[in-house]
């Protein structure tokens, strides 16, 4: 049974959660999302369930430790968590998800102790050949409360049975076990070319509730990169045209 914790979520655009534990409470958190934390509260980092759970995560991409953080003080202590990029943090109430919530790889941002942490792979043979982000998942399981990221704004979409959605990939936060998820090719010759949003997208059929991001972070960094090619160029182009213009005037051109 998971930890009762209670919290505060402070920030617009850079947001953290203020975690408030009663003596013996405990949260725990990937390895490296910690803010700040008061005297009383003590930090140990383990495998958060044995060494293969630890090389699992590591698969997946995330840390291979998990960090747990306990009031051994009298009285309240509070612990908080910043978000890696502007966003939103996102709480949610595993008791109210029929105790499973699925999500990307990098979401997830810490949860009360007694959550269970693993990884989960897509079943679906189109997931695993073409997911791309999508295809190994977080699995958080238990009765408490969880916390996961998104980049930018976040949509939730509340699926009826039958109801589909398709997204990018990469806008996929998290949802319910009992979303059924699968990747399907977008289709069209014209729209697989110039579409310019990938071969593929991610089917979610309901019931069951899915969050969304607007901006993920792949895509935040993708708009960087270009960015910096082109004042790069933009600087060796002006700097081209100073050093002509210098030359010539040196030369009494």
């Amino acid at each position: 049974m998971a930890h009762d914790i209670e919290y505060e979520i402070v920030g617009d655009d850079m947001q953290a959660v203020v975690v408030e534990l009663d003596p013996g409470e405990a949260v725990q958190a990937e390895a490296g999302a910690m803010l700040y934390m008061e005297d009383g509260i003590q930090m140990d980092t383990g495998t958060g369930g044995g060494v293969f759970s630890g090389l699992k995560r590591a698969f997946s991409g995330e840390s291979f430790f998990i960090t747990n953080f306990a009031q051994k003080g009298n009285g309240k202590g509070h612990v908080a968590f910043s978000a890696p990029y502007p966003g939103r943090i996102i709480p949610v109430d595993l008791s109210q998800f029929g105790g499973t919530l699925l999500c990307q790889k990098d979401a997830f941002l810490c949860a009360a102790k007694g959550t269970e942490i693993s990884v989960a792979f897509t079943k679906k043979l189109g997931a695993g050949l073409f997911g791309g982000e999508g295809f190994i998942l977080q699995k958080l399981q238990g009765d408490g409360l969880v916390f996961t990221h998104a980049g930018g704004t976040v949509i939730s979409k509340d699926l009826q049975p039958g109801e589909t959605l398709r997204v990018d990939t990469g806008c996929l936060v998290a949802f319910q076990e009992s979303v059924d998820y699968d990747i399907q090719f977008v289709g069209g010759f014209k729209n697989a070319l110039f579409g310019g949003e990938g071969l593929f997208l991610a089917t979610m059929s309901g019931p069951g509730r899915v969050y969304l991001q607007t901006l993920p972070f792949s895509r935040l960094a993708d708009r960087m990169s270009a960015a910096v090619g082109r004042n790069r160029g933009e600087h060796k182009g002006a700097g081209g045209l100073g050093g002509s213009i210098l030359k010539n005037i040196v030369s009494g051109n």
